[in-house]
Formats: structure tokens, sequence, C-alpha cells
């Protein structure tokens, strides 16, 4: 059975901060060994993520090492995409209904905030995984954006197996109806834990 992978890089990192904090990262190498041992080999992998257009060398090695075959990378193709500046001027209270304005402690209303969005990560999940569906009987997704359902129904329809490589927070419910098998990413983190 062949196994095409897409990764979504955002949701790896903000699940990986948010259940196990900013000095322990998940190992895509190890992740990629992790899935083959459970699920089965993959034919082909994929790393998207939004990232800001300055460079920065750090994060130039991480996504040549991403590309590296192995032993010594998780052998993955990386697309990148930019961020997307929102104009924040306010925000709303979900505890108590307010709407409220916000604004800099440090220069007030005369700074400018923003809200940086990622932006074509979730269409460029969906495209490779239709633009490729001649060439994989399984798509294994590390995406919990419930944005894909329309995607993976339309896989599911034509006879294409869905697995999730995950963390238990973060995946929407629909993609875990729809998945014949889920791997709990956060279950082997003592496995794929790398340092931060």
């Amino acid at each position: 059975m062949k196994r095409l992978w897409l990764i979504d890089g955002s949701y790896i990192h903000a699940n990986n901060i948010q259940r196990f904090g900013p000095h322990t990262r998940v190992d895509y190498l190890r992740l990629r060994r992790l899935i083959e041992e459970h699920l089965g080999v993959l034919w082909r992998g994929y790393y998207l993520n939004s990232v800001q257009s300055d460079a920065h060398s750090a994060r130039e090695r991480f996504h040549s090492w991403l590309q590296s075959a192995a032993p010594n990378g998780p052998h993955l193709i990386v697309k990148l995409y930019g961020l997307k500046n929102e104009r924040v001027e306010n925000a709303f209270c979900v505890d108590c209904g307010t709407k409220i304005e916000v604004c800099c402690p440090h220069g007030g209303p005369d700074h400018h905030l923003v809200n940086q969005r990622q932006m074509g990560v979730d269409v460029g999940l969906a495209t490779l995984a239709l633009a490729h569906k001649e060439r994989y009987d399984c798509l294994v997704l590390s995406s919990g954006d419930g944005d894909l359902l329309d995607a993976v129904e339309h896989l599911c329809e034509n006879g294409k197996r869905i697995e999730l490589a995950v963390f238990s927070t973060g995946v929407s419910t629909d993609l875990q109806a729809r998945a014949d098998r889920v791997l709990w990413i956060d279950d082997h983190m003592d496995e794929l834990a790398a340092p931060g």
C-alpha cells in the first residue's frame, strides 16, 4: 500500500508547544520512523508551513534537514508560504461577551498592531492530496484542521484510506470520524522528543 504523508508544520509546532513546552520538539525523522512502524511505509511526504519572509539561518537549516534523505533526515518535500498580517483593533472576550479595544502599552493608539496568520497551507494540503490521488492508496495526515474535510470526504468516497498522525488535542472530530486509523503523537513523545 502506497502512503502519502502531508504535514501542517504549524499544527505540529503549536500542539507540541502547548503540550510539552518550548524546550521539547518533535523530531520529524523519528516521527517518520514511528509512522512507518505503526501505519506502514511512506511513499512520499510533504511538510507545509507559513514563515516570515526575513532570512533566518536556523530555520533554513531546519528546512534543509527536513529534505535530507534517510538515514540523516526525514526525506520530506518542503513547501513554504507567507504569513498574512491582519490589523488588530479589538478583541472579543468569550467569557464575558464583551468586545474590547486593543492597544500597545508602549505607544497606545499610535502603534499599529497586527496578528500574523498562516496563508495557503490548508489549500496546499488539499491540493497535494487531490493532485496525487492516482499515485497513492492511503493519505496520512498530520493536521487537525477541519477545513480539510471536503477533500478528505472526496478521497474517502473514491476509495482512499485516511490515517491520522496527530496530537490528541487540536484535531477536528470530523477528521477523526473519517479516519481508518489514528496514531496519537502525544502517546509517543518519549520516543519523538528532541531538545528544542
